[in-house]
This record gives structure tokens, sequence and C-alpha cells, in this order.
């Protein structure tokens, strides 16, 4: 079994004012076949956890530690984190204009296996995981989210997760933009990429409608750059009911 571990995380971000606070000492653990629903206001530090985690040379981490089986995550490259299992699939993919999909999947399997898979094999792979999530096998072909619409590139993020299988999986926002259906396929990518790898998930949302697909053992509300508090799943239902208005004194603080 694997673990994630963050300790007292302190993250600011550079303004024209200078460095801006956002975590204030986020503490979290996330082991192995375990969902962690991150959730929160705008503004409220979720996004700038997954970017850290990640390694964006946007957000300076100024305090604390995230080990990953007690290696120094934060001293390793992004390629590094990668290779050691770490995977982002972030809320607004970019657009690589010359690179098609199937070049840059085996591109990006070779860069974290340290060997390019057999292509028969990995064709079939890819195929198979693209049928599952009604991703049309011409994208294949095409380069990587140019003209994608927001489902297809989220489709493509799921796709990713799914033949790379990390150990830990960070899924910014991946429900926003998408609709119902796009929502239901997506969500079925992630559970079955836990039920063949176990990998574990930190599924960052503002809302609760991707979590009656994706059921999450641990809820943890961000607000403020903190963790204002943690529960299981009846959490989440009773912020569905609440929102975030009874944390207003928090956010002043």
């Amino acid at each position: 079994m694997s673990t994630l571990q963050i300790r007292d995380l302190h993250v600011s971000v550079e303004t024209k004012e200078g460095a801006k606070p956002i975590l204030r000492g986020v503490d979290l653990t996330v082991n192995s076949g375990e969902t962690h629903a991150i959730m929160g206001p705008n503004g409220s530090g979720k996004s700038t956890l997954a970017y850290s985690i990640a390694g964006h040379p946007k957000y300076q981490v100024t305090g604390g530690s995230v080990t990953l089986d007690g290696q120094d995550v934060l001293a390793m490259t992004v390629d590094e984190r990668a290779r050691a299992g770490l995977f982002l699939a972030m809320q607004y993919p970019v657009e690589v204009p010359g690179v098609s999909v199937s070049n840059f999947l085996r591109t990006a399997k070779t860069a974290v296996s340290g060997q390019a898979p057999a292509l028969r094999t990995w064709v079939k792979d890819v195929r198979a995981a693209m049928d599952e999530l009604r991703m049309d096998p011409a994208f294949a072909e095409r380069s990587v989210n140019e003209g994608f619409s927001g489902g297809e590139k989220k489709r493509h993020e799921i796709l990713q997760m799914e033949l790379l299988a990390p150990k830990f999986a960070v899924l910014d926002e991946t429900d926003s933009g998408l609709d119902v259906d796009a929502l239901r396929i997506v969500s079925e990518g992630v559970n079955r990429a836990k039920s063949r790898t176990d990998v574990g998930v930190l599924l960052i949302t503002h809302y609760t409608r991707i979590l009656r697909y994706i059921q999450p053992d641990f809820v943890h509300v961000f607000v403020a750059g903190r963790v204002a508090e943690e529960g299981g799943p009846e959490l989440a239902a009773r912020l569905e009911d609440e929102g975030y208005d009874r944390f207003d004194p928090a956010l002043s603080a």
C-alpha cells in the first residue's frame, strides 16, 4: 500500500503586490484505494493544493512537506513526480497543436514506466480504454485537446489516468463543464481505474453531483487555505443542504 502524506503545507503565489499566502497549514493523508473529496468555496485553496503537489512553478511552497511513500515530493522535478506515481487531471487541459493523442499517450507511458510499451498490446489497450470512455477512435490521430469540447478534454484526462496507472491521481474539478452523460462516463472511468489499480484519488470539486457517481471515503472542506472540517460522505450531503454559509466567519478570519 502506498501513502501520500501532506503535513503543515504552506503555499504562496506571487502577485503584483508581492507574495500572497494561499495555503495556511494543510494536513492530509491519502492511502492506496482511498477517495478523498476536497470541497470548499472559490478561492479556498483547493486548486492550489493540486498544482503544488504536481510542482507548478507558479506556486511557492513556504513551509511543510509532501511525501510519497516516505520520499520527498517537493524535492522532485515535475517529471520525477510523475514517475514516482503522481498524476494531475487539470481543470483546464491545454491544447498541444501538432502532437497527436496517440503519440502523446505512448510518449507519456514510456516516460513514466521507463520503457516503451509493446506496440501491438499498447494499441489494443488504448482502443479498449477509448471505447469504454465513448471516445471516437479518430481522436487518437487528432492534436492533443485541439478543437476538443470541454467534455472531450475531460475524457482525455481520464484516458491518460487509466493508461498511465498512477499511484495517486489528483482530479482538479474534473466535473466542471460536463453535461449529465459526460459526467457519468468520466466518473465510470475513474471508478474503473480504482478497481483495476487501487489508485488513491484526491477529487477536488465545488459540488456534490460527481459524488453521486464516485463515492468518497473522506470529505475535507477547505476554507481560507485550511481544512475547516472533515468527515465521511455524510458531510458532502450536509454541504448539499447547507452550502458553505456556515463557514463565513472562517472566511473573514
